[in-house]
């Protein structure tokens, strides 16, 4: 693997899609770091190795993309590179401090562990409950949004005003094969998409309605041609949702695998009443 670094969106992003196209590159992503600093990936096969670094422990994967401009990893360790530390979101768990990262050990350090931490804050409150006493307001921001390369650097301008949550992975997605049939998830068809992931909790001195600035990240996806995963907390309205979403398209899926309505609507599913 290589690290490229880059001060300016414009040029980060044109790196990254100058290695979709180039046939010596086999993986590619990124990372935004801070405004001013974005770290390009770009990853290829190998017959031989001097060697092969090992990030499933003491070693912490994504701050060596700030830290080393060549790396070296198995297939198996790079496809799961990012887990150790949940991408960077072992932090909010005080998994990334050396003496709690022995104690855990190997094999409690990945994604399993920290979803099972998370769920167990989530129904014993231990997270609200300290926000309470420091008076602050706090909002999850879980999101994966992809958005046509052309506005990428504009999307990337709008989290750092409006977001605030660092770092960002970026990963780019090719556009659908032309007779491909895309129609629950549209994406732009003849150019490459960029999908932007960030993870975290926003807090506020104020109070704000729930889902503030998840409302916001999704009007801002949709004015630039994007869209959401709908992993994550959604707050749309239903004939936005469903503008975005194709309903005909749905309806006529559901007609003919669910047609007892055995199963949830879509919206009902994604866009619960807060």
């Amino acid at each position: 693997m290589e690290h490229a670094r880059y001060a300016d969106p414009d040029a980060f992003f044109n790196a990254l899609a100058a290695r979709c196209t180039d046939p010596e590159t086999d993986f590619v992503d990124g990372v935004a770091f801070e405004p001013d600093e974005h770290v390009l990936t770009s990853g290829r096969f190998v017959d031989d190795a001097p060697y092969a670094s090992d990030y499933t422990y003491e070693r912490i994967y994504y701050r060596s993309l700030r830290e080393r401009h060549e790396d070296y990893l198995t297939a198996r360790d790079y496809l799961w590179r990012w887990d150790t530390d949940w991408f960077w979101c072992s932090k909010n768990v005080g998994a990334q401090h050396p003496l709690l990262r022995r104690l855990l050990g190997r094999d409690r350090l990945n994604s399993i562990t920290y979803q099972r931490i998370m769920r167990w804050n989530a129904r014993c409150g231990a997270t609200q409950a300290l926000d309470r006493l420091r008076g602050v307001h706090a909002e999850a921001v879980i999101q994966d949004i992809d958005i046509p390369i052309g506005r990428a650097a504009e999307f990337l301008a709008f989290l750092h005003a409006e977001v605030g949550l660092l770092p960002i992975w970026i990963c780019p997605i090719r556009a659908p094969p032309p007779g491909a049939e895309t129609a629950l998830y549209p994406l732009p068809r003849g150019t490459l998409s960029v999908n932007f992931g960030f993870w975290d909790t926003v807090r506020s001195q104020e109070p704000r309605e729930r889902g503030f600035v998840n409302r916001k990240i999704e009007r801002k996806t949709t004015a630039l041609g994007g869209i959401k995963s709908l992993y994550s907390d959604s707050y749309f309205g239903e004939d936005e949702f469903w503008s975005i979403y194709n309903r005909p398209a749905y309806e006529a899926l559901k007609a003919r695998y669910d047609p007892e309505h055995a199963l949830g609507d879509l919206y009902a599913k994604c866009v619960p009443r807060h």
